[in-house]
């Protein structure tokens, strides 16, 4: 018999976790906020808009109660965006079962940096439930793949090894395979800041600068995640991980990857608000870029092609005088760690 699963959050990632865990053979009970949306959950099997062709199965059930969503359950998997992840845990809070006999487990799948606060969404949770048996899950997966039962790999950081292993067992099987790691905040730094760079490869891919463009986008953009990860406690292994460059590749590269798109329709003229809501989905770079730059000015970490995105979005800097900046940059070594 599988285990108790509340997946709160009923967006493309959800919908898609939700298909692997009911697959595993798992009780899945999916939350979404709206009784409107929770219909069109429950005649269509899935979301229909957001992950088209992706059926649940019928043992899968749907609710706007959070308390039917989270109270009991053995597992909570938290996919909201986030920018609303504060105010969902808050909700879930006077469910959340901390007895011993039954500790419950909360995994994180969303990706971003809270502005205000700088934390990452595990801290989030934590700040909100103090104490709370809490892990991450993440790495470079497209819900449309993954959805499909496409091969995929991930990566679970927690506290404990014996949690990070109990929760790869929940989620792995024959399409997902799932690494464990015990730096959790170096896969939440990774994930949150490659959709900045992410947003970054998709300008310059409307504006026309080509794959040698794109290819140093990636490189020197996981140099720089590299850098405030390690400046805030990260290990260098992680940013050449799964959730670092990882990540980093499947969201510069895909159609799939909503923050690539919507930096292209940037790139081509458009304001960030007009090409988030062309894309219909949200879009984590644009809420994680300001938080990134305080980051950086935090740990005095220099990070030109993050404070080149911040300029275009928010300070109306052109396309042209950021490529040009970006390149007449003062003359650098590649890697400082290196000896001649």
């Amino acid at each position: 018999m599988g285990i108790q699963v509340g997946v709160i959050g009923a967006g493309s990632w959800g919908i898609a976790l939700s298909y692997v865990l009911a697959g595993n053979g798992h009780d899945v009970t999916v939350w979404s906020r709206s009784d409107s949306s929770v219909a069109k959950l429950r005649e269509y099997h899935g979301n229909e808009e957001k992950l088209p062709g992706v059926k649940l199965p019928e043992s899968v059930k749907y609710t706007s109660n959070i308390e039917e969503a989270v109270k009991d359950k053995d597992i909570i998997v938290v996919v909201v965006p986030s920018a609303h992840m504060r105010e969902t845990i808050r909700l879930m809070k006077p469910f959340i079962n901390e007895t011993e006999e039954h500790r419950q487990i909360i995994v994180n799948c969303s990706k971003g940096i809270e502005e205000d606060s700088l934390m990452v969404m595990s801290d989030v949770i934590l700040d909100e439930i103090p104490g709370c048996n809490v892990c991450v899950l993440s790495g470079p997966s497209h819900a449309e793949e993954v959805g499909k039962g496409m091969p995929t790999t991930l990566v679970v950081g927690a506290f404990e090894k014996e949690i990070a292993k109990y929760i790869q067992n929940i989620f792995m099987n024959s399409f997902l395979r799932v690494y464990i790691s015990p730096d959790m905040l170096g896969i939440e730094i990774g994930a949150a800041l490659k959709n900045v760079v992410a947003l970054a490869a998709g300008i310059a891919d409307g504006y026309g600068c080509g794959d040698n463009a794109k290819a140093a986008l990636i490189t020197r953009g996981i140099a720089e995640i590299s850098r405030l990860g390690m400046a805030m406690g990260g290990k260098f292994e992680t940013f050449a991980g799964l959730s670092g460059i990882g990540d980093l590749i499947v969201t510069c590269a895909s159609m799939h990857s909503r923050n690539r798109r919507a930096g292209i329709l940037i790139g081509q003229g458009k304001t960030y608000k007009e090409a988030m809501d062309e894309v219909n989905m949200v879009v984590e770079g644009v809420y994680s870029a300001r938080a990134a730059l305080k980051l950086a000015e935090k740990y005095e970490v220099e990070m030109p092609i993050i404070t080149a995105v911040n300029e275009i979005l928010f300070d109306g800097k052109s396309l042209q005088e950021a490529v040009k900046d970006l390149m007449m940059r003062d003359k650098k070594t590649e890697n400082n760690m290196l000896e001649w």
